[in-house]
């Protein structure tokens, strides 16, 4: 006598190869929206950069003067913003550092640093990408000349 329609062993062995292979795709989309975020990370970073450099480039004189470098802060990195500014450099610096802290992460390791020298400026952007799978410290680095 012939047996028709499929066994239960085929059923099972049909609906295990269909969860490990839907398993496969779910870790592939876990991993491309890690990416995707560190990617978005990297983007603030480096458009929060250009912002500083902006605002000093509006405020070139005490720029250039060295108003808005970190050099007096510990490591050379604005980790706490200024707490009363009193220029427009500090209330830049403030500003600007609320901004990492809200787009970045508020995270200890979440810094900014600025050097310029003659005309050229620096700035720095430090912050923690380990959460969207990257690197636990990762740092943006932007020169311009203003």
């Amino acid at each position: 006598m012939k047996s028709k329609g499929f066994s239960l062993i085929e059923v099972l062995v049909a609906v295990l190869v269909l969860a490990i292979g839907l398993l496969g795709v779910a870790a592939l989309q876990i991993n491309a929206t890690r990416a995707n975020q560190s990617a978005e990370l990297r983007s603030q970073a480096s458009m929060l950069a250009y912002f500083m450099l902006d605002a000093m480039r509006a405020n070139r004189e005490a720029a250039l003067s060295g108003a808005y470098n970190t050099e007096n802060y510990p490591e050379h990195k604005l980790c706490e913003a200024p707490s009363s500014p009193s220029t427009l450099a500090e209330n830049d610096q403030q500003t600007w550092l609320n901004a990492l802290k809200h787009n970045l992460g508020d995270q200890p390791s979440t810094c900014g640093e600025i050097a310029c020298n003659i005309d050229t400026c620096t700035v720095k952007v430090y912050w923690d990408d380990s959460r969207a799978g990257g690197a636990s410290n990762q740092v943006i680095e932007v020169k311009s000349r203003l």
